[in-house]
């Protein structure tokens, strides 16, 4: 029934699609502490660098980030991530780079609310002994935001696995591209749906159910 998959490296792709996950999270992650950083910063203009940030990103379709990292950074002022000679790795790295920006705007605006239901009374207190601001947000704030936002930062990076499929636009072969290539080589279409529709379904569930019991294990008491 399945002799059709023959030939085609379905694990590759999706192994593919793991690793763009996996670095696009940690590169948002970091992106997005700094610009939730930025929105609740005393700074006006650092304030105003990280709403402007994510309000003018989370409006443009991934798309157009991921094409025009690849038109425009790559082709017209010549980025080469440190890859001049390799097509397929300054794809990969590409993509990496239009994913991490995306989403660090959604891990942005999750991490901040989690910021919001710390008490205000510990920021001050922290103030109160003589702590800076950046003190008090990475030794007292974030780690309480950080416990607060396990689900929702679980949802964001369920969405980011299923967005890694935008990366076929700029020809990295990750599932989206060898789903559509066997799609229009064999003649199994709906065989060939449920595999891939399988496949993100392995990839995404453990991690939802994962993050599920780690946000009620870490739940802050209040």
């Amino acid at each position: 029934m399945f002799d059709f998959l023959e030939g085609y490296d379905v694990l590759g792709a999706f192994w593919m699609t793991v690793k763009l996950t996996v670095l696009s999270a940690i590169g948002s992650l970091v992106l997005g502490t700094a610009l939730a950083a930025m929105r609740v910063s005393p700074v006006p203009l650092m304030r105003g660098f990280g709403t402007a940030y994510v309000n003018i990103v989370r409006n443009i379709p991934l798309t157009v980030i991921i094409v025009f990292s690849s038109l425009g950074l790559a082709d017209i002022f010549g980025m080469t991530m440190g890859v001049p000679d390799d097509f397929d790795a300054l794809g990969f790295r590409l993509a990496v780079f239009s994913l991490a920006l995306y989403t660090a705007a959604f891990v942005c605006e999750a991490i901040r609310s989690g910021i919001n239901t710390v008490p205000l009374g510990q920021a001050e207190a922290a103030r109160a002994i003589g702590l800076s601001f950046s003190q008090t947000l990475s030794l007292i704030v974030l780690p309480q935001a950080f416990r607060s936002v396990i689900g929702p930062l679980a949802n964001v990076l369920i969405a980011l696995t299923k967005n890694t499929t935008v990366a076929a636009a700029i020809g990295v072969a990750e599932a989206a591209v060898l789903m559509k290539e066997m799609i229009e080589n064999e003649a199994q279409v709906l065989a060939i749906g449920a595999i891939f529709a399988l496949g993100f379904v392995v990839l995404t569930l453990p991690t939802g159910l994962f993050f599920g019991w780690l946000s009620k294990r870490l739940a802050v008491k209040r």
